[in-house]
């Protein structure tokens, strides 16, 4: 496995890593680990687009509608019911 040393880190920096890694009962490696994997991973390929993910995350609650595709359309002001 790789090993890092990281020099000169602002002592802030440092500081706020430690407490970050308690807040999430890991070491300030293991924090850093967790950090880095997050930062260098890909997005799944193929990410669908927000619209598509909002309908995905609500079907389970009933949404069977499509959501209509509102890019390029002019902009309209809401309408509300008094």
């Amino acid at each position: 496995m790789a090993q890092f040393v990281v020099r000169n880190l602002e002592d802030d920096i440092a500081e706020k890593l430690k407490k970050r890694a308690r807040r999430h009962a890991r070491s300030t490696e293991a924090e850093v680990r967790h950090i880095l994997r997050a930062a260098v991973q890909e997005p799944a390929s193929g990410s669908h687009k927000l619209g598509t993910r909002i309908s995905r995350r609500f079907e389970r609650s009933g949404l069977t509608e499509e959501l209509p595709e509102l890019r390029g359309a002019p902009v309209r002001a809401a309408e509300f019911e008094r």
